[in-house]
């Protein structure tokens, strides 16, 4: 019998797919589309997320926890099923491509400035490929490890409680931003990756309590965001952060220890343990869709496939503004994705029903 995942493991599992590299430019991002108190938005996005993941739990518990692709393929037919699996595949592996080549980009810029960029996505691909040939109940016990490595630094925000100003939130709420519609799809994009729990209602049992690990999972990422957030809005003006590329980054490199100089450059190469996990999940993502279509091959030679392709396209975007094209671009088809597939589901569960109702007429 297979190993189900841990409600514990869960959480964690869904905190490190959702928080990402975005975390070091977010409350700029919030400061240039929404102005004063922009990290106020973040609470909107959450609302918007727990509305999502109430859509899965519905597919959840109409669907008694079946594979949601034993759902979709018993209505619908294999011949138009097959480039849909096709595009959720090329969806999820370019997702998780384009967030290590981010990462990347970033930490060459900050400490190998002189270094081929492809050679750490090199190493980032063959860890990723290691462990994704381990199955995703050993995904989740590394995530959880990564976990405990790299939640700490989230305390960091204290060392700069003392220079907040008041005055720098100002009484007034959202003003003097930018286009607030962009900036809304932008600032969801960073809470993507829950929407990956709708994959693993084969892996768990009713005591993993998985709605309720996503909700969890998200209700960490949110606390996360809305700190580091609240207190980039008080440790700077908005206007400054309007103007930063990573105000993160900028706000950990005013932390002065004796025994290490730039301890932005340590916290950012220890972040690549989160950036490793997000992009492995999105492979696995990707892996467990492509299994339905190629059912007799071997799961690691899929897996070898996925993050071999994904890394020759990592070779496009160039430079980091490319990147980030990339991943905007990207970030909203996976929204649609989020919303969509659980209404699709569920849609197939109504015709099933009725079906069902209709033959026991008969």
């Amino acid at each position: 019998m297979n190993e189900k995942l841990h409600h514990f493991h869960l959480v964690i599992l869904i905190y490190m797919i959702q928080s990402g590299v975005v975390i070091f430019s977010l409350p700029g991002l919030l400061a240039e589309y929404f102005g004063t108190n922009g990290w106020i938005v973040l609470f909107a996005c959450t609302f918007m997320v727990m509305i999502n993941i109430l859509l899965i739990s519905f597919v959840y518990r109409l669907g008694k926890g079946e594979s949601i692709f034993v759902i979709l393929e018993k209505t619908i037919p294999k011949v138009l099923l097959y480039p849909f699996y096709f595009g959720l595949a090329v969806v999820w592996a370019l997702l998780g491509c384009a967030v290590g080549k981010q990462y990347i980009l970033i930490f060459q810029m900050i400490s190998f400035p002189t270094t081929n960029p492809m050679i750490f996505k090199l190493i980032l691909s063959i860890l990723a490929f290691l462990l994704l040939i381990k199955g995703i109940y050993n995904i989740s016990k590394a995530t959880t490890i990564f976990f405990f490595l790299t939640i700490w630094m989230v305390a960091l925000q204290l060392f700069h409680l003392s220079d907040i100003e008041l005055a720098r939130y100002t009484p007034f709420f959202l003003k003097n931003g930018g286009d607030p519609i962009t900036g809304l799809f932008d600032t969801y994009s960073a809470f993507v990756g829950y929407e990956l729990g709708i994959l693993l209602f084969p892996f768990v049992t009713k005591s993993s309590k998985l709605i309720r690990s996503i909700f969890y999972g998200n209700l960490i990422v949110t606390f996360v965001y809305v700190s580091l957030a609240v207190v980039c809005f008080g440790f700077y003006s908005y206007q400054q952060l309007a103007n930063m590329l990573f105000p993160v980054l900028d706000l950990l490199s005013y932390i002065q220890l004796p025994f290490i100089e730039r301890i932005e450059n340590l916290l950012f190469a220890i972040f690549f343990l989160k950036t490793l996990i997000t992009t492995v999940l999105y492979y696995w993502a990707a892996q467990q869709v492509m299994k339905r279509v190629f059912r007799k091959v071997d799961e690691s030679l899929t897996g070898f496939v996925i993050v071999t392709i994904a890394y020759f396209m990592a070779f496009f975007p160039r430079v980091l503004s490319d990147v980030n094209d990339w991943l905007k671009r990207l970030a909203y088809v996976e929204i649609g994705v989020a919303f969509g597939l659980p209404v699709l589901v569920l849609f197939v569960l109504f015709i099933q029903r009725i079906r069902g109702a209709a033959h026991e007429k008969l």
